[in-house]
Order: structure tokens, then C-alpha cells, then sequence
């Protein structure tokens, strides 16, 4: 069914480039147009000064609303997309974990199954793990890593829109190459690894061309072995995300990525199922979980991702940072669905109508999926 015209009215739009007052937003499924005119026969949105943008994309969450997409399940797609459309987020790549293979054909047998309903979309899936280097395994369990193979993923490669691989593990660098060569649609990270600076800047001429949430589950920067850290700061190319809720990296670093990787920086989320929830007990790929001020961590004192919702996130880098905010919702829209080789992100003629409203705290006020109305606060 058409989606009726609609029209955004007295609000400051973040566009790509720019940040525009006095001008209109129109569209239906898809945006129709930007300008100072509003057309006839539309229904009219008085966003009363609040801030529009694209929709804002999470290219690494494992779960909220107490769901994972480790469940396996039509259920927990459906209400892990209900819940991250109350932060902004109006796409997801939903995020694997290392854990038995059987866990993982379920997961991705699910993503693959899965009918879009109501929320954030799925836009495929983020593989994290379970190709991973044993000593940076995180709050992943080490006892499913395997070494990289095709095997595994080839059914799923219609989904797979992102793997997180330790280049350096045996087989690394063949299965890089052989994604890369054949599936060049898959953007290709380098993650809970513990890469010597020689071996992180070698990957990046097989394939790597990404890095997961830089800084954690990888080795350290140290001024007589850069390793990972040092090889992706140094290279213009290899683009980079980060989990800004104040835990995972100090906020002094915000400000000096934004002058390294400029637009190569990226925000995500890494959430996992006790994400939109109160403090407690929770589990990430099998193992307890306990959420305490904010921070999620394993019995052990682990960080286990992150209870972060991408409009905290926002305004954590913003309060950081001297970013403007077309530079700063960039990192959540534009740039990441230029990473994906996507047309979204943009409020431009003929791109999706996934539309988020907010005020100057980045409170949520309402959201739109392709020109529907799914979230109003």
C-alpha cells in the first residue's frame, strides 16, 4: 500500500552537508523532496523546531529488550527491532557471537527466514567471531573460536553484510582474500585480534578494511609495537568504530579520532539483550551477566558490549567533541551506509523515508520506517 505524502514542517534538518532551517522535508515511502515550498495535498508534520535526520544505522548490536540475536528466533528479531527504534536507530545489522556452530546456523538461518514486521530493519547480518584470536576473546567464549572457513557461512552470504576476523590467525589470510575477491559486498573488520603492527598493516592489502570497536579486545598502542591500533590510526583508508558510552574508551580519545579517521569514524552501540532495560542479571552468548551502573560485565570483571542506545551515544561524542551536528549524525547515517554500499542515510530525493526526530538532549520524538510512523514519544 502507497504511503500517503507527508511533510515535515519548522525543523532544523541535518542533512549530509548541511544544517538547514526554513525549509521542508517530503516524502512517502521514499523522500520526494527538500525545499522552502510546502506542497499542496500532504499531510502536514509540525516538528515545533526539533532536529530531523536520517534515520541512524547500528552496524554492531547483539541484542536489547532482553533478546539476542544468539536466541535464534522470529521473536527476538521482532522485539529487538520495536526496542531501538525508541534511540533512533531505524536499521540494524544483527550481530552473531562466538559460539557453537549450531548456535550460530541458527542464528543466521533466522536472520535469513526472518519477515520484516514493525521497527528497525534488519538489514543482515554483522559476524562477529567466531574467527577470532583466543588471547583477545572478550566476553566472547573462546571455547567455540574456529579457524576461519567457508564452510560455515556459504549458505548465508546472501546476509553476511560484515565479518570481524583476527587476520593473523591460521587461515586468516586466505579467507580474506577469498571474501573479498568473491563477495566484495561484505566490509571486512579486523577485531578481537592481537595483530602485530606488521601483520594489521599487511591485512589491509588482502581485503581488511574496517576495524571493530578500536581500542577494546585488541592489543594495546605501545610506542615500540603500534600493533592493531597503531596500523589502523595510520592508515586513511581503514575505517573504524567505536562504542562511545564513556566505558569502553576514555572521552579525551573522541576528540583526537575525530582529527585522525575525520570520516572513517564510526559509532555503534555493541548492545546485548539487557540494551532499553534496567540493572540486573543478564547472559551474552551463554554466560552470566551482570549490569551495574550503566556497565555491563561478565563475573569475571569483562566487559560483556555495551547497554548503550545510539542517541546516548550521540550526544556522549557531542559533549566530547567540537562536531558539528551534521558532522556527527554523519557517523550514525551517511558514512555507515556508505560502508554497507547502501542508498540510505540521506535526506535526498528517492532515498528511504527512515526519519528520526529529536531535541537538543538527542531525546527520541518520533520515528518513521519507510514514511510509516513507528515511534512517538
Amino acid at each position: 500500500m502507497k504511503t500517503m505524502m507527508k511533510t515535515v514542517v519548522n525543523a532544523k534538518i541535518i542533512t549530509h552537508k548541511e544544517l538547514l532551517e526554513g525549509y521542508c522535508l517530503s516524502f512517502d515511502s521514499k523522500i520526494i523532496s527538500l525545499s522552502q515550498e510546502v506542497p499542496l495535498h500532504t499531510e502536514i508534520i509540525d516538528a515545533k523546531g526539533l532536529y530531523l535526520s536520517a534515520g541512524f544505522i547500528d552496524i554492531h548490536i547483539h541484542g536489547s529488550a532482553g533478546f539476542d540475536v544468539m536466541d535464534g528466533t522470529e521473536e527476538a528479531l521482532d522485539e529487538i527491532s520495536k526496542s531501538l527504534i525508541q534511540t533512533g536507530t531505524t536499521s540494524f545489522l544483527a550481530t552473531t557471537m562466538t559460539m557453537s556452530t549450531k548456535d550460530i546456523e541458527k542464528a543466521l538461518l533466522n536472520v535469513q527466514q526472518y519477515k520484516q514486521k514493525e521497527g528497525a530493519k534488519v538489514l543482515g547480518v554483522h559476524l562477529e567471531g567466531p574467527f577470532i584470536n583466543s588471547l583477545k576473546h572478550g566476553a566472547q567464549n573462546k571455547i567455540h573460536i574456529q579457524k576461519p572457513n567457508m564452510a560455515l557461512i556459504l549458505p548465508f552470504m546472501d546476509i553476511v553484510k560484515m565479518v570481524t576476523i583476527a587476520p593473523e590467525i591460521e587461515g586468516g589470510e586466505s579467507f580474506i582474500k577469498y571474501i573479498k575477491e568473491h563477495y566484495s559486498h561484505v566490509l571486512l573488520s579486523i577485531g578481537h585480534s592481537d595483530a602485530s603492527y606488521v601483520e594489521a598493516k599487511e591485512s589491509f592489502t588482502w581485503g581488511i578494511s574496517h576495524a571493530t570497536h578500536l581500542f577494546n579486545a585488541m592489543n594495546p598502542l605501545h610506542h615500540r609495537e603500534p600493533g592493531v591500533v597503531g596500523a589502523v590510526l595510520e592508515v586513511d583508508e581503514v575505517s573504524v568504530d567505536v562504542i562511545a558510552d564513556l566505558i569502553h574508551i576514555h572521552p579525551s580519545f573522541f576528540a583526537l579520532l575525530v582529527k585522525l579517521k575525520k570520516d572513517q569514524l564510526l559509532l555503534v552501540t555493541d548492545a546485548m539483550r539487557a540494551g532499553c532495560m534496567m540493572c540486573g542479571i543478564s547472559e551474552v552468548g551463554g554466560q552470566k551477566v551482570i549490569v551495574k551502573e550503566g556497565q555491563a560485565r561478565l563475573e569475571d570483571g569483562t566487559l560483556a558490549g555495551s547497554v548503550l542506545k545510539m542517541n546516548e551515544a550521540l550526544k556522549n561524542f557531542y559533549e566530547y567533541t567540537d562536531l558539528s551536528l551534521v558532522e556527527l549524525v554523519s557517523m550514525v547515517t551517511e558514512r555507515v551506509a556508505k560502508k554497507l554500499g547502501l542508498k540510505k542515510g540521506r535526506l535526498e530525493k528517492d532515498y528511504e523515508a527512515d526519519l528520526v526526530l529529536f531535541d537538543e538532549a538527542f531525546e527520541i520524538s518520533s520515528v518513521y520506517v519507510d514514511g510509516n510512523i513507528v515511534f512517538k514519544r
